[in-house]
């Protein structure tokens, strides 16, 4: 592989925004590969993929190339050396690269390759946390598992198409894709490819998501005809599946605390030609108040450490703090209790989280059914999904049953 001047440079800007500068990796990529359009697919590809492999191993690279945080812009130069060599890129005659030591490099990755948080690239404190909840095995095979790059999973909309004639149609694009039994509404992509430019997608037959986050909208049992209430609706790639599900009969709220969020869904959802969805802004605790015992479903989507989805957002890796996941662990508590009181005698409640952490999963139902409102539900099943044995993110969903 040869490295172009114009593409390296935006690799190296946009580490900068993400390292020092806190910005969203997503984000980040997204207005990097907006940058030249003169840029074809393989130098868009060089782009995406090089932040994610330098975020993802930031660790591991940062130790081998000897520099410290703050990581000034020649900082940023080694650590991006130390990616290319390991990559057996052949470094050119730049002058950011008059000093690499090539030898010494590869050196430190076999020394620092047989110690965990580096070879797997983790902050001590994180590593310390899954270890103490999820035993040393099964924490070392799932933060390998972790550390792979995430699938690209489209979900069919089957408001508009099905699974056979997405797949068809995609095919005539020469995106390939593969089919899982496991995962009805699924299809995962042999190789990765730039969905959002199709006309299948402009047209709302798909939506990007998660295989394992496809599971929950089915998790919740919703059926055509029922008030459902998905009440941490964010963006909206749950209650767009439920809509599905429900094939626009009934009414489907999705609510929110953000405004701009609910703003998204709805842009998705006209794609989509879900026209069964109400928005509401939860700005008080009228608007819980007001659906009490009012759902036949509800969809608690909680807030959480998204340590399920580390290979999807690897910067989080070094965006989350101890402190995050302890007042997060608090706000699960608190929306357990309250939302749980609008689903209605005999309804069902799903709680679910992309965390693989038991103290965020069956902990926090554990506790919730030994509350006041919990008392008044029964525990029906719960799965937990690992990345390293379904290969994709990593779940968690609950399903209780409010007692008549």
């Amino acid at each position: 592989m040869r490295l172009h001047r114009n593409l390296t440079f935006t690799v190296i800007d946009s580490l900068g925004h993400i390292f020092n500068d806190g910005e969203y990796a997503d984000k980040v990529v997204a207005r990097a590969l907006k940058k030249d359009k003169r840029w074809g697919s393989a130098d868009r590809k060089f782009v995406a993929e090089t932040i994610y492999e330098i975020v993802r191993w930031k660790r591991l690279y940062t130790e081998i190339a000897e520099v410290k945080e703050p990581l000034t812009r020649d900082n940023l130069w080694r650590v991006f050396a130390v990616w290319a060599v390991l990559r057996g890129i052949t470094l050119p005659d730049w002058k950011y690269f008059e000093e690499t030591p090539v030898r010494r490099i590869k050196g430190r990755y076999d020394e620092l390759s047989k110690i965990r948080k580096y070879r797997e690239s983790i902050p001590d404190w994180m590593d310390e946390l899954c270890i103490k909840e999820l035993g040393e095995e099964k924490w070392e095979t799932e933060l390998a598992a972790q550390n792979e790059q995430a699938k690209v999973i489209l979900r069919v909309n089957t408001l508009k198409t099905t699974r056979e004639k997405l797949r068809a149609i995609l095919m005539d694009l020469n995106i390939e894709t593969i089919i899982d039994k496991d995962y009805p509404d699924a299809l995962v992509l042999k190789e990765r490819a730039n969905v959002f430019i199709t006309d299948a997608f402009k047209e709302g037959m798909f939506e990007v998501q998660d295989a394992s986050s496809q599971l929950v909208a089915r998790f919740l049992e919703v059926e055509p005809g029922m008030r459902v209430v998905d009440t941490c609706a964010g963006a909206g790639g749950k209650t767009l599946h439920m809509a599905a599900l429900m094939e626009n009969k009934g009414q489907l709220i999705a609510m929110d605390l953000y405004e701009s969020k609910l703003k998204q869904l709805k842009i998705r959802a006209k794609r989509d030609g879900a026209f069964n969805i109400e928005y509401r802004i939860i700005d008080s605790t009228k608007v819980i108040k007001k659906l009490h015992e009012k759902a036949d479903r509800v969809l608690i989507d909680a807030p959480c450490s998204g340590l399920g989805v580390l290979k999807r957002n690897p910067d989080s890796k070094w965006k989350l703090q101890p402190e995050f996941i302890d007042n997060i662990k608090k706000v699960q508590k608190e929306v357990l209790e309250s939302y749980s009181k609008i689903v209605k005698p005999g309804g069902k409640l799903v709680y679910a989280t992309c965390s693989i952490l038991p103290s965020e999963n069956e902990e926090q139902v554990k506790h919730f059914l030994t509350t006041e409102i919990g008392q008044q539900f029964t525990f029906v099943k719960d799965k937990k999904v690992l990345a390293s044995e379904s290969g994709f993110d990593g779940f968690y969903m609950a399903l209780m049953e409010r007692k008549m």
